[in-house]
C-alpha cells in the first residue's frame, strides 16, 4: 500500500459504520490524478461522525438544529439504507476538516440513468483557502461519472457560481433558474 492508498478510502481503523464502501473512493484515487493531500484523507461519512463535530462543520454551511446523537444516528441508517447518499468527509489529525455530498436521483430518462445532485460542500473555516472545497467537488464528480451519472448538477449563491466553473461546471443557457418552496 502506497502514501496515497492510505490517504483515500475506507475508514478501517474507525469503528462505527461508514454510510457506503469507501472502495469507491480508492477506485477514485487509483483511475484520477487525486492524489493525497499531506497529512488529509478522504472518506465516507461515519456513523462515530457526530463525535467529531461533523454538525458543527456543517453549521458553518447553513442552520443545522439541535441534533442530537440519536437522531443522527437514525438519518444515518436511513440514508445507509435508502442508499444514494454519498457524504464525503476530509480529516485532518482526526479532525473532519471538510465534506461534500453526492445525492443520486434514479430517473426514467435517458436509459433510466442516474443523475447526481452535488450539496453541502463546506470547509472548515480555518482550512480555507488551500483548494480542499475543490479536492473535495473533484473527488464527488469522480464519483458521479464512476456511479454512471448522466449528469451533475447543484445550486449555489451567486458569490460561488466561479468557484464551480473553474471546476468545469457551466450554467445552462435557458435553464439557469432554481426555483424552490421552503416549509
Amino acid at each position: 500500500m502506497n502514501n496515497v492508498d492510505s490517504q483515500i478510502g475506507s475508514s478501517s481503523k474507525i469503528e462505527g459504520i461508514d454510510l457506503f464502501d469507501g472502495v469507491l473512493l480508492e477506485k477514485i484515487q487509483n483511475e484520477s490524478d487525486i492524489t493525497s493531500y499531506g497529512s488529509i484523507r478522504f472518506r465516507p461519512l461515519n456513523s462515530n461522525d457526530y463525535d467529531k463535530d461533523f454538525l458543527q462543520l456543517l453549521s458553518q454551511l447553513t442552520e443545522v438544529g439541535n441534533v442530537d446523537k440519536n437522531q443522527f444516528l437514525s438519518r444515518f441508517h436511513e440514508m445507509k439504507s435508502a442508499g444514494g447518499h454519498y457524504v464525503i468527509v476530509a480529516e485532518d489529525k482526526n479532525t473532519i476538516i471538510a465534506s461534500a455530498t453526492l445525492v443520486t436521483e434514479q430517473k426514467f430518462i435517458h436509459n433510466c440513468a442516474l443523475r447526481g445532485h452535488l450539496e453541502d460542500v463546506v470547509v472548515k473555516t480555518e482550512y480555507r483557502d488551500q483548494q480542499i472545497g475543490r479536492l473535495m467537488v473533484s473527488i464527488i464528480k469522480h464519483l458521479a461519472k464512476q456511479l454512471k451519472c448522466y449528469k451533475l448538477t447543484l445550486e449555489c449563491k451567486d458569490r460561488l457560481i466561479s468557484f464551480y466553473e473553474k471546476s468545469g461546471f457551466r450554467k445552462e443557457p435557458g435553464n439557469g433558474n432554481s426555483m424552490n418552496i421552503r416549509f
